[in-house]
């Protein structure tokens, strides 16, 4: 219990944030108004002392309202509610310009994990005496363990109906700094968390414990093994300061601009973001942000099959933002933002240096070119070239033993980079084997890796889907894919296999579903059809390519898949829709999988010339190894977006050189 309590120790412990007003109609809430929202929440009667919110989120204006608001004007704001009550979770849409509540009833489905449900859960599986037996076989007493809430998806069976559960295993008190070294493998808690009680404890009798503590920090890694020699640190710095400048949520660097916010629950977003072409600018993407996160484990045993996490809908990615470091996380030229949200009481909580802001060059050319023919026996011609520079907004969340940073990179050249790094450490399940030649280790591995003696780390995916609201120039765009197909050659020719593009526009959302393979090269094109460059085509940018994973999934019958189909598909496109923000639905919690992206686009809707949504699943399978314990290095996957005849020549050509 000891490894959560500190957690939200140090996250209830951060300090408010700003009561300034906000100046933008899609500024994040600010302190000042998160707090305002539970005051008008108390003084219609609908919450008390006691109340409790797991949601308060920024409810944007329409679009035309946002793109038509004069600078300077105080937009109207109205926050989304999800909050506690004796009739159970409750949802209301609070005007906080006219402190008072639009609209009020019983939530459509069940609301993100409180931290308080997160502690009770805790207690009432070391308090049920099954638990407590199950502990004393295996030699130990309640006091020597901690123990971690998980979410257990929805199998539609009897369990799920009416309860809001979560599974809770436990783990040996760690003598240092790594808390999921040792668990205590077969033995876990079912704990309704509406009744706040374990109905049930599940103990598949006990296992050899793992005795390494397998400590990461420098101190324990030198009592372990030697350290690698001192040596000279090659860092970034920026002796002159930055060149970006951040005003509000507003920030303007190199030939782009775009305002950036936190929500709870998909952490970073970033709105109107335009660049600037020859002094004209014009816009790339009106939204971009992180839209549901998917980690399903792939271990059939009672204690792992229900590991189907979905890590944004059900904890929250602005909930567990970590402050970043300087010099580990971040440059430590960096500009480090804070992040307000609201805390379980509805009160606004402040994460610092939740957000950095900064600009690297770390050696690589913008472009260049030798030019053979222009050398002489007299004369030397260098390269042409200029230095690149990216800008990269960046934050980090700790969900559980995972550690996910997300980055938004800008390039000189139009180009737009969104990065996921995963890191922390890998779920591990205790065992017999301490050894590949032990005769229990065929058995033990069948679902995962032996990482280390006792310990194995179950196959597993990770998938993130992220909602990309591509406006063109304007709103109302069309969705193209340019195919690589076999060219048509005459019969005399002397090539025999070529490719040419072949270029398709799917007219509806059915349509516009889209895997991703080598095999079958295509790009996805957002173009404007009511501009032409000078050239005569179409405007737009592309979905080049992004870090894929498919998996042979049964999604019509597989609960934790049914509930995550949009990961069939790379890419899907929609209507936009307002209420559609997040492919897992607006209440994945013991969600049945009926209001998510997969079914949204049964509607199957005309897409030509309407506003459209872009749906990238970013994905890959881990096969855990040795070199990932005790710590894992940071994996990178990818979505690359770039210009697509949108500017009339190189944008990077105008860099000046770094004398």
């Amino acid at each position: 219990m000891r490894g959560l309590k500190l957690l939200i120790g140090v996250v209830c412990g951060m300090s408010l944030g700003s009561g300034a007003l906000s100046a933008h109609p899609l500024d994040g809430l600010s302190a000042a108004e998160i707090a305002r929202v539970s005051e008008i929440m108390r003084a219609q009667g609908l919450a008390d002392a006691q109340t409790l919110y797991p949601l308060i989120e920024l409810i944007e204006p329409p679009k035309a309202e946002v793109l038509a608001w004069p600078e300077g004007e105080t937009p109207d704001r109205r926050a989304r509610v999800h909050y506690s009550s004796a009739q159970g979770f409750q949802s209301a849409i609070v005007n906080i310009t006219d402190s008072f509540v639009d609209e009020h009833g019983p939530a459509a489905g069940q609301p993100m994990v409180l931290f308080a449900e997160f502690i009770s859960a805790m207690e009432a599986a070391l308090g049920h005496p099954d638990m407590v037996a199950g502990l004393e076989k295996r030699d130990l007493s309640p006091d020597e363990v901690f123990c971690l809430p998980l979410t257990a998806g929805n199998f539609f069976t009897e369990e799920y109906q009416g309860t809001r559960l979560m599974k809770v295993p436990c783990y040996l008190n760690p003598t240092g700094s790594n808390f999921y070294a040792k668990p205590i493998e077969g033995l876990f808690a079912v704990v309704d968390l509406n009744r706040r009680e374990a109905l049930r404890v599940v103990d598949e009798g006990a296992i050899p414990l793992p005795q390494d503590p397998w400590g990461y920090t420098e101190e324990e890694v030198a009592e372990r093994t030697a350290l690698r020699p001192e040596s000279n640190p090659a860092r970034l710095s920026q002796p002159g300061g930055p060149n970006y400048k951040i005003e509000g949520s507003l920030i303007e660097w190199d030939i782009w601009r775009f305002r950036t916010r936190i929500d709870k629950r998909p952490g970073v977003v970033l709105s109107n973001i335009d660049v600037n072409d020859d002094g004209e600018w014009r816009s790339v993407l009106y939204q971009a942000h992180l839209s549901e996160v998917f980690v399903p484990y792939m271990d059939p045993g009672e204690g792992w099959y229900w590991r189907t996490y979905m890590d944004s809908g059900e904890y929250g990615f602005g909930l567990f933002l970590t402050p970043l470091t300087p010099g580990v996380d971040c440059p430590a030229h960096a500009t480090f933002l804070p992040a307000v949200i609201n805390d379980d009481s509805g009160q606004p909580l402040e994460i610092p240096g939740a957000i950095c802001v900064f600009e690297r060059n770390i050696g690589d050319p913008a472009w260049r070119h030798f030019e053979v023919f222009a050398q002489s026996e007299e004369t030397f011609v260098p390269a042409e070239g200029r230095p690149e520079t990216e800008l990269v907004v960046r934050s980090a969340s700790e969900v559980g033993n995972y550690d996910y940073l997300i980055d938004y990179r800008f390039k000189q050249n139009g180009e737009i980079y969104i990065k996921i790094g995963a890191t922390g450490l890998d779920a591990v399940k205790g065992v017999a084997s301490t050894s590949m030649t032990d005769p229990t280790a065929a058995e033990d591995t069948r679902f995962g890796t032996l990482i280390a003696p006792h310990l194995v780390a179950p196959f597993h995916d990770h998938y993130f889907n992220f909602r990309l609201d591509f406006d063109i120039d304007q709103p109302r765009n069309n969705f193209g894919v340019m195919e690589i197909v076999p060219a048509k050659l005459e019969a005399d020719s002397p090539r025999r296999s070529m490719w040419t593009v072949e270029h398709k526009m799917p007219k509806t959302e059915l349509e516009a579903r889209y895997q991703i393979s080598a095999k079958s090269p295509r790009y996805f094109h957002l173009m404007n059809p009511d501009r032409t460059g000078p050239l005569g085509h179409t405007p737009g940018y592309m979905i080049h390519h992004g870090s894929i994973a498919y998996g042979p999934f049964d999604f019509e019958n597989d609960p934790p898949m049914k509930r995550n189909a949009y990961i069939e598909y790379s890419v899907w496109n929609t209507l936009h829709d307002p209420a559609q923000r997040y492919a897992g639905g607006a209440f994945p919690m013991q969600g049945d999988g009926s209001d998510t992206l997969a079914e949204w686009v049964k509607a199957d809707r005309n897409l030509m010339g309407q506003d459209i949504v872009t749906w990238f699943s970013a994905g890959f399978h881990h096969i855990p190894r040795m070199e990932d314990w005790p710590v894992m290095s940071t994996e990178w996957k990818t979505i690359h977006i770039m210009p697509h005849n949108f500017f009339a020549h190189n944008p990077a050509l105008t860099i000046r050189k770094d004398e």
